[in-house]
């Protein structure tokens, strides 16, 4: 979607993308300043596979501060973003025939990595009543003797959801009868969370030693492009993760790595006001969907993204006598008529919704959903 909303764009058509999964704010001046050091001072060559230890500390250090979690760097593996941390571990983890629970709806990279380790995705399917979080039946009804991985995101993408520490400890119940699997914890979206303090599974001692925490720098900081990410694991996984690592992509970029530094040593000021323009926005948005006839939402707790159900216009036509069949169709409808950029909920395993991002200005999103707002009213 976002490809052919730039289509659209240089053909001199006004799209607004509400498609990408992106900060609209600039990377912190402190972390751009400590880039432009490391050049000066020649961070220029290879740096150690798993990440510079002075980087690997700071992590440390973010973990026990923030997050009330002890770990050594020996477990601390930086990556070429968090994308690749997901990649490495599963690729490490999973042989082939190994099954990987997923709830749904998902980050829509996380089964093809598993297909790419040659294993199974089991998905568990959720709804907007249940604000998209599995319960423990559903957890223990998705175990089989196969299940190596249970693998989720909170904050989620795409739909913001976020657990709380009694939800994780209800999930954590249930592996504690079933040692044998790893759980892969994203947290990516941690520092864009509207409820409270994050909550990280890997705080019970009974399952710390099978968690995998996925985290980076991209989202909270606004550095996506720097792709700087990392796992924070046993030292057996890290050290599978490191050799692993060590084979494809080498260590990260050594600029970003001391840019990433500063970020972790610096303070927290602007990952807050990013966060408060967020909350407004999500205000803004959910009162705006709410506004729009046929459209169901929920009110995310965290990331930026609303994951609005809008099966009631499946069967519908558009002017043309197009059928709307499915979330691509209308996401596609919508893109046509609409002229903004959205992502049908089937490339995340729930076909019944769509996604909206809400990384932009409150001018934007205001023109958006009177756009989408507009164009649905023309389906009959």
């Amino acid at each position: 979607m976002t490809k052919l909303g730039r289509e659209l764009a240089a053909k001199g058509i006004n799209v607004i993308s509400l498609s990408v999964g992106e900060p609209d704010f600039n990377t912190p001046d402190h972390v751009k300043e400590a880039a432009k050091k490391a050049l000066d001072e020649n961070f220029t060559r290879y740096s150690p596979v798993p990440g510079y230890p002075e980087l690997r500390q700071a992590i440390v250090n973010k973990l026990k501060n923030e997050n009330g979690l002890d770990y050594d760097i020996s477990q601390i593996v930086v990556s070429t973003g968090a994308k690749q941390s997901l990649s490495n571990v599963l690729l490490t983890l999973v042989n082939p025939g190994d099954e990987v629970i997923i709830p749904t709806p998902y980050w829509v990279s996380y089964s093809e990595m598993v297909t790419l380790a040659e294993g199974k995705s089991v998905f568990i399917d959720t709804e907007i009543d249940s604000d998209f979080k599995i319960t423990p039946a559903q957890l223990e009804a998705a175990i089989t003797d196969k299940s190596k991985v249970f693998m989720f995101s909170s904050p989620c993408n795409p739909t913001g959801s976020v657990y709380t520490k009694e939800e994780l400890a209800a999930l954590v119940k249930v592996f504690e009868k079933h040692p044998n699997i790893f759980i892969i914890s994203d947290e990516i979206y941690e520092h864009i969370n509207f409820v409270n303090q994050h909550e990280s599974i890997a705080q019970f001692p009974s399952v710390k030693d099978r968690v995998i925490i996925i985290n980076g720098f991209s989202k909270a900081f606004a550095m996506t492009g720097w792709r700087l990410g990392y796992i924070a694991a046993n030292k057996e996984i890290a050290a599978a993760n490191d050799k692993l690592q060590g084979q494809t992509t080498s260590g990260t970029c050594s600029i970003s790595q001391r840019a990433g530094i500063a970020a972790y040593e610096q303070g927290l000021e602007s990952v807050l006001e990013m966060k408060e323009a967020f909350a407004r926005r999500r205000q803004l948005v959910f009162d705006l969907l709410n506004d729009i006839p046929g459209v169901r939402t929920n009110l995310p707790q965290g990331a930026f993204y609303f994951f609005p159900e809008i099966s009631s216009f499946f069967g519908k036509k558009d002017p043309e006598g197009n059928v709307i069949k499915n979330s691509a169709d209308l996401a596609l409808f919508l893109l046509n008529y609409g002229h903004v950029a959205t992502v049908g909920g089937d490339s995340f395993g729930n076909n019944n919704y769509i996604r909206l991002s809400y990384a932009a200005s409150d001018e934007s999103l205001k023109e958006a959903l009177r756009r989408i707002k507009e164009a649905l009213a023309k389906l009959a």
